[in-house]
């Protein structure tokens, strides 16, 4: 079974940039597609990004693009969330996720999760 642990997350200014990373353990990741999704007080969690199994597609919410990055090195098991020019409604806990090969922007079709990450981001 692949555990998925989130690290980078912290308080940053409008415009700052942060870089998550989201690092498996347990078993080879390179077969797991995976998604960033992030969750605000009171709100449902919500998709921000996407990367295939091999790395080779992508997929962003609007809110995102243009901002953040996702990317992989499967050679270190970790997959990037790079955040730039972030805004202060970028503030939410960042999750990431992982399934079997299938890339998805639906939060209910991941089955391994991470803890999450608090990104806070001031005015």
């Amino acid at each position: 079974q692949v555990q998925l642990v989130e690290r980078g997350g912290g308080l940053a200014q409008a415009g700052d940039s942060l870089r998550l990373s989201c690092v498996a353990s347990g078993r080879t990741f390179t077969s797991y597609a995976v998604g960033w999704f992030h969750q605000a007080p009171g709100k449902e969690r919500e998709f921000v990004a996407a990367i295939n199994w091999r790395g080779s597609h992508t997929y962003y919410a609007d809110s995102v693009k243009g901002r953040f990055t996702i990317f992989r090195e499967n050679a270190e098991n970790t997959v990037y969330l790079q955040m730039n020019s972030l805004k202060p409604e970028d503030t939410a806990v960042y999750y990431c996720a992982g399934q079997l090969f299938s890339t998805s922007i639906i939060p209910d079709d991941y089955n391994i999760w991470g803890q999450g990450t608090q990104v806070t981001v001031s005015s």
